[in-house]
């Protein structure tokens, strides 16, 4: 993940106040729901960040947005320092990095578990639960059929891949071959 360094400064900046008065969750769920506000409404978020309209009128946008929201008041100020510092057109990369501070700090890691059909509730469990001894932090796994794999599975947590598909045991084995003058 890539993240600007002035996402990454006002996430932690989020985050250092949350673990102050306990709210971390909250407000990691809240800035979430308005960047994905932002994000399911494209003219919103243009009007918000769009320096066309002045100051005090992208203001009483989002004061009207927030008060319908009911977001906590630490979200509120936060989204209008954003606002006031010319910063709100970065508020779905520093949600994003919100949720990657919350998840470490947590001690949870996020997995994509990738098999070409559905799989067994048990096989799931003992697949996360072996994740979970191998990153030592609680697994949450998001599952995606994809046929083109034929089988197996592949399991993608943060930048790391394990690609244990029938796909990749074949490329394995074509490039065994090559390297030893069967291919």
């Amino acid at each position: 993940m890539r993240v600007s360094k002035i996402a990454k400064r006002y996430a932690k900046a989020l985050l250092d106040v949350g673990k102050e008065d306990g709210n971390y969750e909250r407000y990691g769920s809240e800035l979430k729901e308005f960047a994905k506000i932002c994000s399911d409404n494209p003219e919103f978020f243009n009007i918000l960040s769009s320096p066309v309209f002045s100051l005090e009128e992208r203001m009483k946008i989002l004061d009207d947005v927030l008060a319908k929201a009911g977001f906590s008041e630490v979200i509120n100020n936060f989204l209008r320092i954003l606002m006031e510092r010319k910063r709100i057109n970065r508020v779905l990369e520093i949600a994003e990095y919100y949720s990657f501070l919350l998840d470490e700090f947590l001690g949870i890691a996020r997995a994509k578990i990738i098999t070409a059909k559905p799989i067994k509730k048990k096989t799931m469990e003992k697949l996360i639960a072996a994740l979970e001894k191998f990153t030592s932090k609680k697994v949450e796994a998001e599952t995606e059929i994809d046929e083109s794999i034929i089988g197996g599975v592949v399991v993608k947590i943060g930048n790391l891949i394990l690609d244990g598909s029938i796909v990749a045991q074949l490329e394995g084995l074509k490039e065994s071959l090559k390297r030893s003058g069967w291919g």
